[in-house]
């Protein structure tokens, strides 16, 4: 767990529309506010991403992406309630409720809610961050802090301390509609 004021101190960056790394559940990720359009499209330029791939969105409560799920038929909101939190990506219609620089060309969009304790703890303050994996396209996501230096030199804004959560792999994504394996874990 973070400190209050280290917490508070990337929350000052990520509402200036700074770019952080942060230790996910198995690898490091890269996250920034998801309104803040300057600030994705930063992150996507670092990570050599086109953003019509879409982004993923994080929080650390199912709550926080209540304005994504409120009208989710039962069945579809209970599988998300019963796979979080935890390492479960879900391909969740998004309804043009999201501007398109987190949906890129898809009418879904990639959510989870982790279980790891300091993306919680950085959630609960920040409200859903943007959260991909630190790497540039096509190289190996990093799994240290150094790599994520050696990545990214000083082009981040903050790379928050922490250990990974002890996960193997990134997370395994859904697609909530046809229960169909997007990438396995």
């Amino acid at each position: 767990m973070l400190a209050n004021w280290r917490i508070r101190q990337v929350e000052r960056i990520l509402h200036a529309g700074g770019v952080i790394a942060y230790p996910t559940e198995a690898v490091w990720g890269l996250g920034c506010h998801p309104w803040k359009a300057d600030a994705v499209e930063r992150l996507l330029e670092l990570k050599q991403r086109p953003v019509e791939k879409g982004l993923i969105l994080v929080a650390g409560e199912i709550e926080q992406f209540d304005f994504l799920l409120w009208d989710l038929p039962d069945g579809q909101l209970a599988k998300l309630r019963l796979s979080w939190p935890g390492a479960n990506t879900w391909l969740v219609p998004h309804q043009d409720r999201l501007p398109p620089w987190i949906t890129g060309q898809h009418e879904t969009v990639a959510l989870r809610v982790s279980a790891h304790p300091l993306i919680r703890q950085l959630c609960a303050v920040c409200g859903p961050l943007v959260s991909t994996s630190a790497n540039p396209s096509g190289r190996p996501a990093a799994r240290s802090r150094l790599r994520v230096e050696q990545y990214f030199h000083q082009n981040l804004d903050a790379i928050v301390p922490g250990a990974l959560g002890g996960q193997r792999n990134p997370s395994i994504i859904r697609d909530l509609q046809t229960d169909q394996i997007i990438r396995p874990s």
